[in-house]
């Protein structure tokens, strides 16, 4: 799992060397495997080259035509003369800037002033691919609106450094930022910001009608219905942090559900409502020979021990493993069934491993999650579905079994201390149990 510091920083202090945090990550319940640094710097090892403008201008080149010749304010009173090759944006557009100093991811030197055509260019207009926020180069890189001279650091994660974590197999909370972050609350004596996710007021709409026909195989299924939806692009922040933990922005509302399941670790899916048969969703076996063509675009059959996601007629998902194409999310889609559910990890893996397909989803049910997170997925989802998509949340059903309860253990003090090799006050045990979220 690829983490950025920056997120982890959302949840918790990092005041320790990033060395130091590695090494105590690895000899707890972690393996770092490498920490990438990436991010546009200036000549200087830094990123105060790095500007937000405001097109004043735009218009096309005297002497190309395929180049834009822009006047762009960057809050140094005077506008900027700046030659860009996009034609994604025009005047008035909110832009990063990289100001003539400025060093480029992969360039070998520092960004200076040009002559373009017979035209200066005192700068440079930016893609997300150029400051390593994502791998979209086919345009430049269109801002929310923001003050002018505004360093771009202050609004995107510019520099960062990335940890490829590799959990133990029993650790699948570490699979999850937030997980990471009380971890290391944990072993430095830090405090823990609460946990993200908060609901927002409901509207009085009907959920879709919900059932479980195997609460082995999904011990709970919460659905939540939305509408409004208004599918975009999602805002730079979250496709910069989406493509820092090595996944592929797509659009808000499934970058939303990618996020979730990275922040908290308990994966979530987003269904059009619209598409689904009666208004309804069954979790059941499917039917042997039964047919589903998944998000991969490949057709796949079905063996009654596969897990599904149904509505009244048919298949529309692997449940935990990939949502089906009938039902995706589409630019014109304008209602959401949200899916935050628990599945049973062996009967999946089974599936996962005869299909062939691994998931990030599927990846973490098959280690186990705790069925009482799906609430707390759903909230922060939900929350993020109203702020970024300008959606309502109209209907919400909670369909479950017997859900565990906390179990209760006892420690002897002194079997630990002979366990472990140490004489460990029992204060001490037990302020460590407490930082790791334990209640004693």
């Amino acid at each position: 799992m690829k983490v950025p510091l920056s997120w982890l920083r959302d949840y918790v202090a990092l005041e320790m060397p990033v060395a130091e945090l590695v090494h105590r990550l690895s000899v707890s319940a972690a393996e770092v495997n490498t920490v990438e640094a990436r991010g546009p710097v200036d000549e200087n090892g830094n990123h105060a080259l790095f500007l937000v403008g405001r097109v004043l201008e735009a218009g096309k080149h005297p002497n190309a035509d395929r180049l834009q010749l822009c006047q762009v304010d960057v809050g140094e009173g005077a506008p900027r003369q700046i030659v860009c090759g996009a034609w994604n944006f025009g005047a008035g557009a909110t832009v990063a800037v990289a100001l003539p100093g400025a060093r480029l991811p992969g360039a070998e030197q520092p960004l200076g002033e040009a002559k373009l055509r017979g035209e200066v260019s005192r700068g440079m207009i930016l893609s997300e691919r150029e400051l390593e926020l994502g791998a979209d180069h086919g345009g430049i890189l269109v801002l929310p609106e923001i003050e002018p001279g505004t360093p771009i650091a202050d609004v995107l994660p510019l520099a960062d450094a990335i940890m490829d974590v590799e959990p133990t197999g029993n650790r699948v909370d570490l699979l999850s930022v937030y997980g990471l972050a009380r971890e290391v609350a944990a072993l430095f004596r830090l405090e823990l910001a609460p946990p993200p996710g908060r609901d927002p007021d409901a509207g009085g709409g009907e959920p879709v009608e919900l059932a479980i026909d195997d609460l082995i195989g999904c011990p709970r299924y919460i659905g939540r219905t939305f509408a409004d939806v208004r599918v975009a692009p999602s805002p730079p922040w979250l496709r910069a942090r989406i493509s820092a933990a090595g996944m592929r922005p797509i659009s808000n509302v499934v970058d939303v559900t990618n996020y979730v399941m990275l922040a908290l670790g308990n994966p979530i899916h987003a269904f059009d409502r619209s598409m689904l048969a009666q208004d309804r969703i069954v979790v059941r076996r499917a039917a042997a020979g039964e047919k589903l063509r998944t998000l991969d675009g490949t057709a796949r059959e079905l063996v009654a021990a596969d897990l599904v996601i149904a509505d009244g007629e048919r298949a529309v998902a692997l449940a935990g493993i990939m949502g089906g194409e009938e039902t995706e999310v589409r630019d014109s889609t304008t209602e959401l069934l949200l899916e935050a559910a628990n599945f049973e990890p062996v009967g999946l893996l089974r599936t996962s491993e005869r299909l062939k397909l691994r998931t990030e989803g599927s990846n973490r049910w098959e280690k186990g999650v705790d069925p009482h997170l799906a609430s707390q997925a759903a909230a922060f989802a939900t929350q993020l579905l109203v702020e970024l998509t300008g959606a309502t949340w109209v209907g919400h059903a909670d369909v479950h079994g017997e859900l565990p309860e906390r179990q209760v253990v006892r420690l002897r003090p002194e079997r630990a201390d002979r366990l472990i090799g140490l004489e460990t006050p029992p204060e001490e045990q037990r302020s460590l149990l407490e930082r790791f979220g334990f209640e004693v």
